[in-house]
């Protein structure tokens, strides 16, 4: 994890009940790919945080997985 996203978590997990944060290679590698499939296909790239966005909220607040809910965001089908 490239050092200035490394802090960014190391300073998240002091939010209160935020503790254990983690981003795998392969968490991360699904997220920049629901980014990108979300800058291009929807023609606008502020869509891309936000639904990375929305995703995290969505796994935070189920018992869905990462997977689950990039799959679920791109109406059904896995990231390409």
């Amino acid at each position: 994890m490239p050092d200035w996203l490394e802090e960014a978590r190391q300073r998240l997990e002091s939010v209160e009940g935020a503790g254990g944060l983690a981003l795998s290679s392969k968490d991360a590698e699904l997220l920049l790919q629901l980014a990108r499939i979300a800058a291009h296909d929807s023609g606008e790239r502020t869509n891309a945080p936000l639904v990375c966005y929305l995703v995290g909220l969505a796994v935070g607040r189920s018992t869905a997985t990462l997977e689950t809910a990039v799959e679920i965001a791109l109406g059904g089908k896995a990231p390409r």
